[in-house]
């Protein structure tokens, strides 16, 4: 029997240096330092719709394909449960583990008038014409759910709030600092990366049910402020459907493995994210809780859930 972890390959369903390359390359790093691959995993990219075109791929052409790991993330699942990824489902591929995370975040200009969640939600709530919130992706997107969430919690009409769509979080991230915007529903550890480059930003609030560590340790929760939005950003990998058990299992134990390494929380935190340690079956059931969740808030939210042909 070929080994699976012998000449591997990470598919990023993305242009190079996005998360999904950075997925990959941190399994890459990390699999290789702790020597659960001899030779250096390659890493191929295949953008398109969030990760539609790869897990298609996957699904249809290459589904015993033992050495190939895809990076999924938050939003892959997010697209999943609103019918993006066409007649394919969660059910349709082995996932193998979740390797970090990150959460979302609101995030106002070093120079806003809003010191707090609650300033932001009391404005929104007292005019929502008044207050542009914007980030990277259209209606349904990520960004856009942990706004239009926001809005909700805080008693407000998501289809009331004034959101503007940028091509992605960079270009949301000037528009603030220019002020064309007034706060941007974006990521805690991207954003904290981005005020040591120099950003000049302030993180109000975080979307996680507990405080996060290190230095964002003094960032009150959502809940703090009162109101009651969690977002975890999830990344990790996926196997296509008929990789046998034995070699879907050579996966999870050596990414189970790796993750207990002291080493690996140094690579975590290079990389910006926090730690999420999920392998096999716990992340089987976790992935499809998630999905079944956001479907759920699509269909609240008026978004279709139904597959697109």
């Amino acid at each position: 029997m070929a080994n699976p972890l012998a000449k591997t390959e990470c598919i990023a369903p993305a242009k190079p240096g996005g998360g999904f390359d950075l997925t990959c390359k941190l399994a890459q790093s990390a699999l290789q330092e702790g020597k659960f691959i001899t030779d250096q995993m390659r890493v191929t990219y295949m953008p398109g719709g969030i990760g539609a075109v790869a897990y298609n791929t996957i699904v249809a052409q290459r589904p015993d394909a033992a050495s190939t790991i895809v990076a999924f993330s938050g939003g892959s699942l997010l697209n999943l449960a609103q019918g993006k990824f066409g007649r394919y489902t969660e059910n349709d591929v082995r996932w193998v583990a979740a390797v970090g995370t990150d959460y979302g975040a609101v995030i106002v200009a070093e120079n806003s008038p809003f010191k707090s969640l609650k300033d932001v939600m009391a404005a929104i709530k007292a005019d929502p014409t008044k207050v542009v919130l914007g980030a990277g992706g259209t209606v349904g997107s990520q960004d856009w759910m942990k706004a239009a969430l926001t809005a909700r919690a805080g008693g407000v009409n998501p289809k009331t709030m004034r959101y503007v769509a940028f091509e992605g979080g960079g270009e949301a991230m000037t528009a603030l600092q220019g002020g064309h915007i007034h706060v941007f529903t974006g990521d805690a550890a991207e954003a904290l990366q981005q005020q040591k480059a120099g950003a000049k930003i302030r993180i109000l609030a975080v979307m996680n049910d507990k405080r996060l560590v290190g230095d964002m340790a003094n960032i009150p929760t959502a809940a703090e402020e009162g109101f009651n939005v969690e977002w975890p950003i999830v990344r990790g990998f996926y196997v296509g459907p008929k990789v046998s058990d034995a070699d879907y299992k050579a996966w999870v134990d050596a990414f189970a493995k790796m993750m207990a390494t002291p080493s690996y929380m140094k690579l975590l935190d290079e990389r910006g994210l926090f730690p999420l340690a999920i392998t096999g079956a716990p992340l089987d059931a976790y992935v499809k809780k998630q999905v079944a969740g956001y479907r759920k808030l699509a269909e609240d939210f008026g978004l279709s859930t139904k597959p697109a042909n």
